[in-house]
């Protein structure tokens, strides 16, 4: 059996929602969107970059896949 890794971006009041831009996901009325890019810096931009490099599979959530599938070509 494999290791599940989670890498995620998360606030410490717990928020996980819109992380990149200010309109990634609206939804609920959500207008803090982009609340990571503030707070990134080298440190934090190695360790995700690491992190991404490495060979895996990915689970997504369905708005992420949402999201992400209009940058992916179709595989058919």
């Amino acid at each position: 059996m494999r290791k599940i890794n989670v890498l995620e971006f998360v606030s410490l009041d717990g928020v996980i929602q819109s992380p990149g831009g200010p309109k990634e996901d609206t939804s609920g009325g959500f207008a803090y969107g982009g609340w990571t890019s503030p707070h990134s810096d080298s440190v934090s931009g190695t360790a995700m970059m690491k992190q991404m490099k490495m060979p895996c599979d990915l689970l997504l959530g369905r708005k992420t896949f949402e999201t992400w599938a209009q940058f992916w070509p179709l595989s058919r």
